[in-house]
């Protein structure tokens, strides 16, 4: 990765109670990732990885073009945002990962996506 390259990574994730059915061992969780270039270089997100991990242990690995549908490009001072999911048969798990991006000279670097938490709030009364 070039020194003009710096990209950081924001998560917030959530469980969708509305679409879980825990009875079925069925739960949902959206993710919100904000990818920001705080580098002097644009770059562009070409691929994704994922692992994902449930309760269980159980690891599923996931990985593709880009991310909903785009390969977006991310302007030097720039941020892009999107929504995504997972489904999974525990009530608790994590995902990690990477983003291989490429820079304006061309150059393709990796991006790691720390660690998150996907996971069931319990409202304790």
């Amino acid at each position: 990765m070039s020194d003009l390259a710096r990209v950081c990574i924001h998560v917030h994730s959530q469980y969708v109670e509305s679409q879980s059915l825990p009875d079925e061992d069925r739960y949902v969780f959206a993710y919100t990732i904000t990818i920001r270039n705080l580098g002097r270089s644009n770059v562009q997100l070409r691929s994704r990885y994922w692992l994902i991990t449930n309760g269980n242990g159980r690891e599923t690995e996931v990985q593709g073009e880009g991310v909903v549908g785009e390969q977006p490009h991310i302007a030097a001072g720039g941020e892009y945002q999107y929504t995504s999911g997972a489904i999974m048969e525990t009530p608790m798990g994590t995902m990690q990962g990477h983003y291989v991006m490429i820079d304006d000279a061309g150059e393709e670097f990796h991006v790691e996506i720390p660690v998150f938490r996907l996971a069931v709030q319990t409202h304790i009364h």
